[in-house]
């Protein structure tokens, strides 16, 4: 599988994966503590929606074009429409923001990005994207080694770990990774993204995963439809390690209302897990 995130940018699944993004991140910056940030897998940082790619997959149109349309959408989703706004003016939506590109908008002078891209290409690109910003890093690297390299000691971290899921090894090492995050720093927040394909795959996941962190887990499922084709995407999955307690009902509306408005027949649901 050769991924490239222009064919997907702005689909159902960013739209839950940087709604809840720029919530956590709002309520991380409310602490006066300075925060390090940690992106494994960053992309290019921002994506033309009137693209080739875009345009061929259609996502974005039944995505972020829905959703800026949409007049019942819940408040959740107001810092990530407030921001797409910004960047397309009052026209159409012609250009989506990647998480680099919501995460130094939102953080704060005494905060610090590092952002990870392994693609030469994609990587360039992202590079000249956050060229000027002091408080931004980019690096062409495994995002998975780099984060465990670079999770500070002490003080607040957040690890975004977001995987294209190109290898079959994926979920393996989020669990490893996560793990050598913790032993650095006990205290380490992190926002996985994941496919809902089938649920066995999904609950296996988080089986190795309370094995290997032994940290209370908020998981959000959004299930576009019933998940009864494991070859199809049929709906995504976060699963936040440290997450803030008030945080959930702002996962429940964000998840529901994709499902509910985007899917076919989907349904959503948040629960925490505890090692």
């Amino acid at each position: 599988m050769n991924y490239r995130h222009a064919f997907h940018a702005g689909n159902f699944a960013d739209l839950v994966k940087h709604a809840a993004l720029l919530q956590l991140l709002r309520r991380l910056d409310d602490e006066p503590a300075p925060l390090a940030v940690i992106d494994t897998h960053a992309g290019r940082g921002l994506y033309d929606l009137a693209g080739v790619e875009a345009r061929k997959s259609g996502e974005a149109e039944a995505g972020i074009v829905r959703l800026m349309a949409a007049e019942d959408a819940p408040g959740a989703f107001a810092p990530l429409t407030g921001e797409v706004a910004r960047l397309n003016g009052e026209g159409a939506v012609r250009r989506y923001p990647g998480s680099p590109w919501l995460i130094a908008e939102a953080l704060r002078p005494k905060d610090d990005y590092l952002a990870c891209e392994l693609r030469p290409d994609e990587h360039g690109a992202l590079k000249a994207l956050m060229k000027g910003r002091a408080h931004v890093r980019t690096v062409c690297a495994d995002g998975f080694v780099a984060a465990v390299e670079n999770t500070p000691a002490s003080g607040r971290v957040l690890v975004l770990i977001d995987p294209p899921f190109e290898r079959a090894d994926d979920y393996a090492r989020i669990v490893e990774t996560l793990r050598g995050v913790r032993r650095r720093n006990r205290g380490a927040m992190a926002l996985v993204w994941l496919p809902l394909k089938d649920l066995e795959t999904f609950d296996a996941f988080l089986r190795d995963l309370e094995d290997g962190v032994r940290a209370p887990l908020l998981v959000a499922e959004t299930r576009m439809r019933p998940l009864t084709d494991p070859m199809k995407m049929n709906g995504c999955a976060l699963v936040l390690m440290g997450a803030p307690a008030d945080l959930a009902p702002d996962l429940e509306a964000i998840c529901d209302w994709t499902a509910r408005t985007l899917g076919d027949g989907g349904s959503a649901r948040v629960y925490t897990l505890s090692s």
